[in-house]
């Protein structure tokens, strides 16, 4: 985890350094772009860990693993790829819950497929947004056009788990 974040803020100095060589005028709206963003987000995202830590001691891990563990297989991939459709809310919101899924003992298979789902037919942005602004017809198509996603995501998952060996830590 330690090395993602290095690998992101030396990919975001590296972008800054290019941008300000480029074009200097761009530094500072863009600063303050990225002190606007950054502070909503530092206030939003250690409520939503807290709340998670909170929920993962309520969620039955038997539970979690018994349904949505790697060894369920298929089953547990078409349940994620369910839940996944219905998880509320943006990434703040959802990245904590699929952490309490996590820890609780769901296989990557399967939380592959949970976040592909969430991130391809998330029911709250589907009724409060494209629904409304892109009509029924063409939700319908996207949503026919993009059935197999998540299932396919979590089988392509646990393929190249089982392919490359590599254990995924927790």
């Amino acid at each position: 985890m330690i090395a993602g974040v290095v690998g992101l803020l030396s990919l975001a100095a590296l972008v800054a350094l290019v941008t300000g060589l480029k074009r200097p005028s761009s530094v500072v709206p863009a600063a303050r772009f990225v002190a606007s963003q950054g502070s909503a987000l530092a206030l939003r995202l250690p409520v939503a860990l807290v709340a998670a830590g909170f929920l993962g001691l309520l969620v039955p891990q038997s539970l979690v693993a018994g349904s949505l563990g790697a060894e369920t297989g298929l089953s547990g991939i078409l349940l994620a790829s369910l839940v996944g459709c219905f998880l509320p809310g943006g990434p703040t919101v959802t990245f904590p819950l699929a952490l309490v899924f996590w820890n609780a003992g769901a296989g990557a298979p399967q939380m592959v497929a949970l976040l592909t789902a969430w991130s391809v037919f998330a029911f709250h942005r589907l009724m409060a947004f494209e629904l409304p602004i892109m009509g029924w017809r063409f939700t319908a198509i996207r949503l026919i056009a993009s059935a197999a996603l998540p299932t396919l995501a979590g089988l392509a998952a646990g393929a190249l788990v089982a392919f490359t060996g590599v254990e995924i830590g927790r």
